[in-house]
């Protein structure tokens, strides 16, 4: 990066929206809960450490060459995913940047919501997921509703044509 200058115009535009979409604050709290949750290890270690019963990354080989880290990075996301992550809150192996903030907090939310004894760490940390409410209403209490005209549908109570004119003659306003 040595022969590159400084950057104006779009290119410094594109460049803040990158840097303004890292939160570095974000990454210490995500390194805290890392380490918390399975030492100072890597992603596929945390994603063992929240299952239970089985580990979804059987062998975890730490290795210098690319396509290894890959295969790896891959596995993670295989593991996160069937652990209830959803695809959009997701990075691709080639995407390494802010998304992979969104994955980790994502997979952190769900591991505080599951609330199955496996997070370890602050569960302030992340947000917890909403939960389903399921409600059951009676017959009756819907039959009562459906007398009732919801105020977003409006009314004609009270309204009349009364001064209305036919179309193409003018308004008649009597002083």
């Amino acid at each position: 990066m040595a022969n590159k200058g400084p950057s104006y115009g779009l290119s410094r535009e594109v460049q803040s929206k990158i840097d303004k979409k890292y939160d570095p604050e974000l990454e210490e709290r995500l390194v805290d809960w890392i380490v918390a949750q399975c030492g100072p290890s890597i992603l596929c270690e945390l994603i063992n450490s929240l299952c239970k019963d089985s580990k979804p990354v059987k062998r975890i080989q730490s290795s210098s060459m690319a396509f290894k880290q890959m295969e790896l990075i891959s596995q993670f996301l295989a593991a996160a995913e069937k652990y209830g992550v959803t695809k959009s809150d997701m990075f691709q192996t080639v995407d390494l940047w802010e998304a992979v903030q969104m994955t980790l907090m994502s997979l952190g939310s769900l591991a505080v919501t599951k609330d199955d004894g496996c997070y370890r760490g602050d569960p302030n940390w992340f947000h917890k997921k909403a939960q389903e409410n399921k409600r059951e209403f009676t017959d009756e209490k819907l039959k009562e509703g459906q007398s009732v005209i919801g105020l977003q549908m409006g009314s004609n109570r009270g309204a009349s044509q009364a001064g209305m004119t036919g179309y193409g003659r003018p308004r008649q306003i009597i002083n």
